[in-house]
């Protein structure tokens, strides 16, 4: 019986990426297959949030390709990409006259047509989104009067209700607590256990060694280490890429990373 293959859900193929005249990064190739958890890694500067914006198709290589799904972006039908990759944004917009629901429902709208409302079904997806995120209750609240973590958790359950196969987070975690920074990694890791893929930037190395199966680590000068992430994760490459002497501190099964 022949098998069903799916493409990864991302991939890089010599990949460079300009800012400027300058090379962020250069001749990058990865993949992220259905189940990995890719964080990517690196100073002030060093190009991950450009980076994940040309993963995302808002910005074009200097030279390479991008497959999403085994396909370039432009092979997609226009608006299609979107069912199949979501993106959250470092910062988010500043809301006004919306409802916590109405916000959450944006994340349905690749799956309408122009003309469509909403359906019950879309309602109720976007309210389990919010449940996932502590919303639940909030739905009615207008989002000005939200505090900045629950705008940050708001901004996660839209990216939820939009179900796509490729999740991009650039900094998924600001303004969250510790409690709830481990209940968005958490949900994510759950999501990758059934088949989703994940790329998020994070700050935190430990946060990285603890959920990542796979880093990506920016030295901030073009170059660049890929690998699954007991590999990428050494004193020297991470002292290097930040530029501070960090040590490793065994912690029973775990090793932490804490500056030198």
């Amino acid at each position: 019986m022949k098998m069903d293959v799916r493409p990864p859900v991302l991939a890089a193929e010599q990949l460079t990426v300009h800012v400027g005249r300058r090379d962020v990064l250069r001749e990058l190739n990865i993949t992220v297959q259905p189940g990995d958890t890719l964080v990517i890694l690196g100073r002030n500067g060093a190009g991950k949030t450009t980076l994940l914006h040309t993963l995302a198709g808002l910005r074009d290589a200097a030279r390479g390709v991008v497959l999403l799904s085994g396909q370039p972006y432009a092979a997609w039908p226009r608006g299609h990409e979107a069912c199949l990759r979501g993106l959250l944004a470092q910062s988010q917009p500043d809301f006004f006259s919306a409802t916590v629901l109405e916000t959450a429902l944006v994340g349905r709208h690749p799956y309408l047509g122009r003309w469509d409302w909403e359906s019950p079904e879309d309602e109720a997806i976007a309210l389990a989104a919010l449940a996932s995120m502590g919303l639940e209750g909030f739905a009615e609240r207008q989002v000005p009067t939200l505090s900045g973590g629950e705008r940050q958790r708001l901004a996660i359950a839209a990216l939820l209700a939009q179900r796509p196969r490729l999740y991009l987070l650039d900094e998924p975690l600001a303004h969250l607590d510790l409690h709830h920074q481990v209940a968005v990694l958490d949900h994510f890791g759950a999501l990758a256990a059934e088949g989703a893929g994940v790329v998020m930037v994070l700050h935190d190395i430990n946060l990285a060694a603890r959920y990542a199966s796979h880093v990506l680590l920016l030295d901030g000068a073009g170059g660049h280490v890929f690998g699954a992430a007991h590999d990428v994760l050494t004193t020297e490459r991470l002292s290097s890429a930040f530029g501070h002497p960090l040590r490793a501190v065994a912690d029973g099964a775990q090793t932490l990373f804490i500056p030198a």
